[in-house]
């Protein structure tokens, strides 16, 4: 394997310590993707410099003449706080002809745009939910055919930002309520989507034009509060207390091989129709008759060893090392220079 000069691009505030040594878990929590990514490249043998970027571009440039790295490990996931804007980096990347990890600016664009994603999917027969979008400072009118319950979300935000069980509504004065939390608070503009009910997946895929698709995860609540709608909101996902007091965890999916083919053909297909390269996850809800419904596409999704990516490699005989290596190995087979 060739040692590689990798500059690796984080959030300022993400900056891994040398060593885990001195800082609490909470600490290690806020950048455990950053430091095990750090960690591993080293322990792989290659030449690794770190790099926090949050408002300017030119520190890119400088580190990029100064050590001309082989490829740059993109762990961004906005820039001037907009998470919208990661593209731009990107794009950035790709003018100074260096190569990059992850995706691409287009399919990037595309997949943080979810109504955008929906459409393409819906126009290549790929079912996903009953859906319409609120601009801020439009009246919110709902269209006949969407019939409650309905979910409330970001068009754009990423990691379940906005989104808690007040997220599902049920009335017409619920669902103005609720855009209004997302047009104020959350600052965007609203996707509004019937509410299936049914399992969660998580689907790992990886690859640029040959794309390998990861065993399905799924989120599983075991003491759920009466009447709540098993969804991944935020204190869900990221609150370690509430995860442990409502038994909430992912493991492998126990699915049909019927099933389990159609995820895979289903992901390979959207995977090209949204121009997505690297790695991404794709996120799904499985009805209790077996339809199938696309949710939307996180490129470039969290990839910390414990979480639901890195486990599924795991599962798929990819540990944490080999995958990081396929991460550049698919950076640099994608760069055209």
């Amino acid at each position: 394997m060739k040692k590689l000069r990798i500059l690796v691009l984080v959030h300022p505030d993400l900056v891994p310590p040398e060593s885990l040594r001195g800082h609490s878990e909470e600490d290690a929590q806020r950048w455990k993707t950053e430091f095990a990514v750090v960690k591993t490249l080293r322990e792989l043998g290659h030449e690794v410099r770190v790099l926090g970027v949050q408002y300017e571009l030119l520190p890119i440039r400088q580190a990029v003449e100064e050590s001309d790295p082989h490829i740059v490990f993109n762990l961004l996931e906005e820039f001037h706080s907009v998470t919208e804007m990661d593209q731009h980096v990107v794009s950035y990347l790709e003018l100074l002809k260096v190569p990059h990890t992850g995706c691409n600016p287009r399919g990037l664009t595309i997949a943080r745009d979810k109504p955008l994603a929906k459409k393409i999917a819906h126009y290549h027969r790929i079912r996903t939910p009953r859906f319409t979008t609120f601009s801020r400072r439009h009246r919110v009118r709902r269209p006949q055919d969407l019939e409650f319950p309905l979910i409330v979300k970001s068009a754009n935000e990423e990691a379940s930002l906005g989104i808690s069980q007040a997220s599902v509504v049920s009335s017409d004065e619920e669902l103005a309520e609720r855009v209004s939390f997302v047009h104020e608070r959350v600052g965007s503009d609203a996707l509004v989507e019937e509410f299936i009910e049914g399992r969660e997946l998580y689907v790992a895929a990886l690859g640029n034009d040959r794309v390998t698709v990861l065993p399905a995860w799924e989120l599983l609540f075991e003491n759920l509060a009466p009447g709540a709608p098993a969804i991944a909101t935020a204190r869900v996902k990221h609150d370690s207390r509430y995860q442990e007091e409502r038994g909430i965890y992912q493991q492998r999916a126990t699915l049909s091989e019927a099933v389990v083919a159609r995820l895979v053909r289903t992901t390979r297909r959207l995977y090209r129709l949204l121009y997505l390269t690297g790695y991404a996850r794709l996120d799904y809800r499985l009805r209790e008759d077996g339809e199938l419904f696309f949710l939307e596409a996180n490129p470039n999704p969290e990839i910390a060893p414990e979480e639901e990516f890195a486990s599924a490699a795991e599962a798929a005989g990819i540990g944490y090392p080999q995958l990081l290596q396929k991460f550049l190995n698919l950076g640099l087979q994608a760069s055209r220079w």
